[in-house]
């Protein structure tokens, strides 16, 4: 079964890296916690980065949870390495010469995160399908970086936590 996989998704500005899509920012810029279709992600100078054009999805994504890394990992009773979505980045960081930075909170594309009246957050299988997709405008000259989310030990991909190829095509 494909269509469950989450994806990690960083924005930066391609001639100063230190500017990055900030989710806090978006989070207050859109109004909600969920963007939808014609809502622009902002840096963290508060500049646009890149607007939703489509989402053929029902439009679940979340703007909240951070990357893991080998600490959430920790936390969740895992011993020795296991892939992450911080890891993953730095490493294209590198990969393409450039600085190692802070990981920023990412865009999570596909993330089913309910947030309920008690003010806890829950996490959810995916209700995305296969096929389907979300695509993006870029509003300055940018990179994106994305990660298959690697998490097997929580339901954030569903049942069958298989990593799939993503497609990143930006229009504009």
């Amino acid at each position: 079964m494909f269509g469950t996989q989450v994806v990690d998704m960083w924005a930066f500005n391609q001639t100063e890296p230190s500017e990055f899509m900030a989710m806090e920012h978006s989070r207050v810029t859109m109004g909600r916690w969920r963007p939808k279709i014609g809502d622009t992600l902002v840096t963290n100078h508060r500049r646009p980065i890149i607007t939703i054009v489509a989402d053929t999805t029902p439009g679940i994504h979340d703007t909240a949870f951070a990357a893991c890394d080998r600490y959430r990992y920790e936390l969740l009773g895992h011993h020795g390495y296991h892939d992450n979505c911080s890891d993953n980045l730095a490493a294209v960081l590198k990969e393409h010469g450039l600085p190692p930075v802070p990981t920023p909170c990412p865009f999570n594309l596909f993330m089913n995160v309910a947030y309920r009246e008690d003010g806890v957050m829950e996490v959810l299988a995916p209700v995305s399908k296969p096929g389907q997709y979300i695509a993006f405008r870029a509003e300055m000259d940018c990179f994106v970086a994305v990660s298959s989310c690697p998490q097997d030990l929580l339901p954030v991909n569903g049942a069958d936590c298989t990593p799939q190829p993503v497609e990143v095509v930006l229009v504009g």
